[in-house]
C-alpha cells in the first residue's frame, strides 16, 4: 500500500474524531477505521457519552463492525487505523481480534495533554501486582471455578476463538 492510501485511511480516522468529539459531542476525539484489502470495511467513533457505555471507543465499535461484517471474530489481514495511540481495552481488543498492523496518529501523551484522557495511568495501574492496584482484588471460590475449567479442558468439541 502507498503513502497516499495510508493517509487517505487515516484522514477518515481523523474526521471520525471530529464526529465524535466537536461535531456531535458523543465522547472523546478518538475514530477508527479497519482496513482489509486496501478498501475501509468498518468504521468506529466514541461514543461513551452518547450510551452511557465505557467500552464504547472508536477502536472496540470498528472492531465489532468488521467482525460482524466478516461473521468471524478475527481481522487477519485487517488493519486499524485510529486517530490515537490505543488505550488499553483497545490495544487489548486489537490482540484478540488478530490485527495485523495498527497505525495511530496522536499519542497517549497528547490524549493526556490536550483532552486530559490518562490512559498513561491505566497503563502504569496494569504493570503493577493486583494487591497494588487502584481496583481490589480478592480471589475467592478458585476451587470451584477451576472444576468448570478442568471439565472445559476435557470436552473433544470444545468452541475455541
Amino acid at each position: 500500500m502507498n503513502k497516499k492510501n495510508h493517509e487517505e485511511f487515516m484522514k477518515r480516522a481523523i474526521a471520525l474524531s471530529r464526529k465524535a468529539s466537536i461535531e456531535e459531542k458523543t465522547g472523546g476525539v478518538f475514530g477508527a477505521v479497519i482496513v482489509k484489502d486496501g478498501k475501509i470495511i468498518a468504521e468506529g467513533y466514541n461514543q461513551v457519552l452518547k450510551h452511557n457505555d465505557p467500552t464504547w471507543h472508536a477502536e472496540m465499535h470498528a472492531i465489532r463492525e468488521a467482525c460482524k461484517k466478516l461473521g468471524k471474530p478475527h481481522l487477519e489481514g485487517c488493519d486499524l487505523y485510529t486517530s490515537a495511540e490505543c488505550c488499553p481495552m483497545c490495544l487489548s481488543a486489537a490482540y484478540w481480534a488478530h490485527i495485523d498492523h495498527i497505525y495511530y496518529a496522536a499519542t497517549t501523551h497528547d490524549a493526556l495533554k490536550y483532552g486530559n484522557f490518562a490512559d498513561v495511568d491505566i497503563l502504569e495501574e496494569i504493570r503493577k501486582e493486583p494487591s497494588e492496584r487502584k481496583i481490589s482484588f480478592t480471589e475467592i471460590m478458585r476451587p470451584q471455578a477451576v472444576e468448570v475449567w478442568k471439565e472445559f479442558a476435557e470436552m473433544p468439541n470444545k468452541a475455541f476463538y
